[in-house]
């Protein structure tokens, strides 16, 4: 039996059983326009609270919803990017090796130790200009990379690490996108991992996205990049302490970084 069916049953039983307790004509009378006082009332003050709340503040369950229209150009594209590290055996382990543990160069086409570094001045993904000419006097790691390289992914905590490590004051990472990715796509990498330094734009005619490979900038080329990642060590005075592509140990970047700064 229904809950509905089963109390009409025990309130109709309970009204034969006693009928002192049905209320006189009159008494029913007065409840009745009691009720439909009641109703009137509850439907006046329903109808005066939504029309206050036309205009009024957004209900609270709106509260905390990402507003895609507060974000800027380059902030939409970055999110579209969805960009995330992709994994693969192997990588990222060479970093907390001892520094005995780097793999000998692949080859001789990196400008040698000694030479000049070619001067440049790209622009950040917010379209800020950044110049090696800026850091004359301090000892510079540069870095090339590509955001879909899963070892200059491996690599970036580890640079994080060590840019803490050492004073501002002698010391500066530049991060140099390689791949002619766009914009968003390098903004992306830069705030996935919270980058605190410069990382450049260097465009090239065949541009590259974290979804897919392009070809070098400019610069990259002038600095013979062929392997992700590519680092150079850049001296106080400007010239090549020290070069290396691949992934390296962070005890042979952090030496030659404090060999190449005299200390």
């Amino acid at each position: 039996m229904g809950r509905k069916s089963r109390a009409k049953r025990e309130r109709q039983s309970a009204d034969i059983a006693d009928p002192v307790q049905v209320p006189k004509p009159d008494v029913r009378k007065r409840i009745a326009i009691a009720t439909v006082a009641v109703v009137i009332a509850g439907v006046a003050v329903a109808i005066i609270a939504a029309v206050a709340s036309i205009g009024g503040p957004a209900p609270a369950s709106a509260t905390g919803t990402t507003d895609n229209t507060s974000m800027t150009p380059l902030e939409a594209a970055a999110a579209a990017i969805d960009f995330h590290p992709t994994r693969q055996p192997g990588v990222g382990v060479i970093e907390s090796m001892p520094a005995s543990a780097a793999m000998p160069q692949k080859g001789t086409y990196l400008l040698p130790a000694g030479s000049d570094a070619p001067l440049f001045t790209l622009t950040t993904p917010t379209g800020s200009t950044v110049s090696l000419a800026d850091f004359r006097g301090k000892t510079v790691l540069l870095e090339f990379f590509a955001t879909w390289c899963p070892h200059c992914q491996a690599e970036e905590p580890h640079l994080l690490e060590l840019q803490k490590k050492l004073p501002a004051s002698r010391f500066a990472f530049v991060a140099v996108n390689a791949d002619s990715e766009t914009a968003p796509s390098v903004y992306a990498f830069d705030q996935y991992f919270d980058i605190p330094y410069p990382t450049l734009v260097d465009v090239g005619s065949s541009p590259g996205t974290f979804y897919h490979e392009g070809g070098p900038g400019g610069v990259s080329e002038e600095y013979h990049v062929q392997i992700f990642p590519t680092f150079y060590i850049i001296d106080p005075k400007g010239r090549i302490s020290w070069r290396a592509d691949e992934e390296q140990p962070d005890a042979l970047i952090l030496s030659e970084l404090q060999h190449a700064s005299g200390g």
